[in-house]
């Protein structure tokens, strides 16, 4: 029971945190991708190099996920300049990242090179996809996709344990089922009906758009999900990280957005340029 609460505490804050942000936008929702994706990419480094990474590298990589999450923020002033400052030292940032691999000495370098890489491309660039989102379609499609995704835990969690028979990926999660699978579809789904209907203008989607963005989040999702199952699996740990009581480590709570956001994203270009 002391766990089911302090699961149920940390979900409840780790929603209302996000929740504002999005709603306050600006510096507020800058600060939430940052936070994201710090913490998230510090957990990818230690998980896949096992704690064995130079401090340097490690701060390099770092230093290089705020540099991209602040160029795709337009309007933020920060280290002396704009947004397009913030891009072109994210590019030095690749170059040093490679030269500086040249007289660090933590284990396989290739390896800690293409786990830094992969970090970049599997953490940092969804997450700053999710300021050219609130940029381009609005608050309300980012807080969307966030319901949307809760709802799909929400609904695979609920139907799964009650009815959950066949399994949906053994190999990788022996807890899923299809049944699972399913009810989130069928959340999600219905939520992006419900959306259309009672605030038809807050995404500018119509009926069939939301309801086909709930079934893309939906299934995204859930190979969001599935990714990290296989990255945890293969690296023989069982969480992320433990910075979020009863949830485990960051990571494991954004690892369906980070398949999520960019999908979302070129939905939205197929679908107004289709409508």
């Amino acid at each position: 029971m002391k766990n089911v609460l302090t699961r149920l505490v940390t979900g409840v804050l780790y929603i209302a945190v996000i929740v504002a942000a999005v709603l306050m936008g600006g510096w507020w929702f800058w600060a939430l991708t940052v936070v994201l994706g710090i913490t998230g990419l510090n957990e990818f480094i230690r998980i896949t190099n096992k704690n064995f990474v130079s401090n340097t590298t490690r701060l390099l990589d770092l230093m290089g996920a705020l540099l991209l999450l602040t160029a795709v923020s337009p309007g933020l002033t920060v280290f002396g300049g704009t947004s397009l400052t913030c891009a072109f030292f994210y590019f030095v940032y690749f170059i040093l990242r490679f030269i500086c691999q040249l007289y660090v000495q933590d284990g396989n370098p290739l390896t800690h090179l293409a786990n830094s890489l992969m970090g970049q491309i599997y953490v940092v660039w969804p997450l700053s996809i999710l300021s050219l989102i609130y940029t381009q379609y609005g608050y309300m499609t980012i807080l969307s996709m966030f319901i949307l995704i809760w709802l799909s835990d929400t609904g695979a969690f609920c139907v799964g344990s009650l009815i959950g028979r066949h399994k949906l990926f053994e190999r990788i999660s022996p807890k899923k089922s299809w049944e699972g699978f399913f009810g989130g579809l069928v959340f999600c789904v219905i939520a992006g009906a419900l959306m259309s209907k009672f605030a038809p203008d807050a995404t500018g989607l119509n009926f069939w758009a939301m309801t086909g963005m709930g079934a893309v989040v939906c299934l995204f999702a859930t190979w969001g999900d599935l990714i990290e199952s296989l990255i945890k699996r293969s690296l023989g740990v069982k969480d992320s990280g433990n910075i979020l009581p009863g949830h485990g480590g960051m990571l494991d709570r954004i690892d369906s957005l980070l398949l999520v956001a960019p999908t979302l994203l070129l939905y939205l270009l197929l679908v107004r340029n289709l409508l």
